[in-house]
């Protein structure tokens, strides 16, 4: 059943208070998982630090087979519609320089996306939930989800039959991603796009290598290489509208070995960020005639590869007016901001969003004491999440799922 008007009035009006009680169980697990971050689809270490968390609730768990997945179900007391709510667990391959007491202790990882939050947000709301399951007709479907960060940890989960276990289809999906640039405890939302598809473009100019001095007796792959990073940014601006944004960087180049050869290959190697499918399909057209042509005009050959990232992550419209309107119930409505434009980011939420009608939102967490003007991002080796955010993360779960199923 759809989020209506009366099940949003009919919430609970403690759950953030509710949630404020819990903040010590969800500030703990948080800084166990940032002390022990692991990266990928195996995550034995924080699978078990969840199961834990959940281990004296009355909810039926299961593990994935495929990857360190946990999904685990509250049954309501009345039979009634699913409702799906999703935390990643994976985290970076950085190093951390934060300083915070409870940094990263493995070298190369860090939580600089606040997977570690969304999960410990995610099993407090579990337990808020589970004091309210009398009042639940239906089911919540908790999607404690590794390998988000490029390792298509959902799709995994989807593959291993996510929607069509024992708990049912889901009928409605949300995830909550922390924002470490905008100010804490917001809820900042929008229908439609919100986050970009992402494919990886790798460009291999192949030409005949000779000596620097004697260019003509050779074909020379970096001019023709170096040639496709300018066209590669006018395909965009003239094969693309204004109003359907993409972002193409080369963020790679790499030629040669010394300064007296000229080398045989060049290498080239970007993302492209789209908002819509057919823009998407056009483009990886596009971006392979342009580099085999300006190849070919250089007298080199290109081999152009691009390999399809995540899908674009596109919120349900009555599934986002619905979270704003749980998001005003449990936080008050200027806690709720709508977003002018989506982010070029990728987000592999994406692929249960293509299957349930859902949304995502971010919860801002820049602490108070961080100047705006100079926030370090998420995916930067100094970011910082403000955990007085928490409640008002681990309140919307409980409120989405409620309004859902209540």
């Amino acid at each position: 059943m759809p989020i209506t008007p009366a099940s949003v009035a009919g919430l609970p009006g403690d759950l953030l208070a509710a949630a404020r009680t819990l903040q010590p169980r969800t500030v703990a697990l948080r800084r166990e998982l940032h002390r022990h971050p692991e990266l990928g689809l195996e995550l034995p270490r924080t699978r078990d630090a969840v199961l834990r968390a959940l281990a004296d609730l009355p909810l039926t768990v299961h593990r994935g087979t495929t990857c360190s997945s946990v999904v685990a179900v509250l049954e309501g007391a009345r039979p009634g519609p699913t409702v799906l709510l999703r935390g990643d667990m994976d985290a970076l391959p950085l190093p951390e320089d934060t300083g915070l007491e409870f940094a990263s202790g493995v070298a190369g990882a860090m939580h600089a996306c606040g997977h570690d939050a969304h999960t410990a947000m995610l099993a407090s709301a579990a337990r808020l939930l589970a004091g309210y399951r009398e009042r639940l007709a239906g089911r919540v479907l908790l999607m404690f989800q590794p390998g988000e960060e490029g390792f298509h940890g959902a799709r995994y989960m989807l593959e291993e039959g996510l929607l069509s276990g024992p708990a049912g289809e889901p009928e409605l999906a949300y995830a909550l991603h922390v924002s470490s640039t905008v100010p804490s405890g917001g809820l900042h939302h929008r229908p439609g796009p919100i986050m970009a598809a992402a494919d990886l473009l790798r460009v291999t100019v192949t030409g005949r290598g000779g000596h620097a001095s004697a260019p003509q007796d050779a074909c020379d792959p970096v001019p023709a290489a170096a040639a496709m990073v300018g066209g590669l940014q006018t395909v965009l601006t003239r094969r693309v509208g204004p109003h359907d944004p993409a972002v193409l960087t080369v963020a790679r180049i790499e030629a040669g070995t010394t300064d007296n050869v000229i080398p045989e290959t060049a290498e080239l190697t970007g993302t492209l960020r789209t908002l819509s499918e057919p823009v998407r399909s056009r483009l990886h057209d596009d971006i392979t005639r342009l580099c085999r042509h300006v190849a070919l005009a250089h007298d080199c050959t290109a081999e152009v590869t691009i390999e399809p990232g995540y899908p674009v992550t596109v919120n349900d419209d009555a599934a986002s007016d619905a979270l704003r309107r749980v998001g005003q119930r449990v936080l008050g409505a200027r806690a709720c901001v709508p977003m002018p434009t989506p982010l070029m980011g990728s987000e592999d939420f994406s692929y249960v969003l293509q299957n349930v009608p859902g949304a995502l939102a971010f919860l801002g967490a820049r602490p108070p004491y961080v100047d705006p003007a100079t926030a370090p991002p998420n995916h930067s080796n100094r970011v910082v999440f403000d955990e007085a955010a928490f409640p008002a993360g681990v309140a919307t779960y409980a409120g989405l799922a409620l309004a859902a199923t209540g």
